[in-house]
């Protein structure tokens, strides 16, 4: 379950309760109105979270390929290279003996960040490019 929904799990039985309480309607929506708006406070500040790790995430693979250094600029490269040929050789059986649930979880999580760090690289470029027209307006 990600971050978000387990949010919004944390507040459903709050707003739950509130309708079995016996009091007014109008109390009712009161407190509904302001259990919303405290995860509503912390939806935005999950999401702002999120934002900031993938930022994070984005600025170090923006170094990375902006280094001077050839082995900076290609180990993720090489890296999925690799795994890529380590994934090929055991489906045809040229392994001397097949991968092991561990390495097969590696590669997921490698593969896995490799594609996040990727698609946060683009992310940032779009999120810039609008805060700078946005800063231009």
């Amino acid at each position: 379950m990600n971050v978000l929904g387990l949010i919004g799990q944390i507040f459903k039985p709050a707003m739950e309760m509130i309708d079995n309480v016996h009091t007014s309607e109008e109390e009712k929506l009161t407190k509904k109105a302001q259990l919303l708006a405290l995860q509503t406070t912390f939806l935005q500040d999950a999401l702002q979270y999120e934002s900031d790790q993938l930022k994070a995430k984005a600025a170090i693979i923006m170094a990375e390929t902006q280094s001077d250094s050839w082995i900076t600029r290609s180990w993720r490269p090489i890296t999925m290279l690799v795994f890529l040929g380590l994934v090929v050789c055991d489906s045809f059986g040229w392994l001397a003996s097949p991968l092991a649930p561990e390495a097969w979880t590696l590669l997921q999580i490698g593969i896995g960040g490799y594609i996040v760090g990727r698609s946060a690289q683009g992310v940032t470029k779009g999120i810039t490019g609008a805060l700078k027209k946005r800063e231009q307006v």
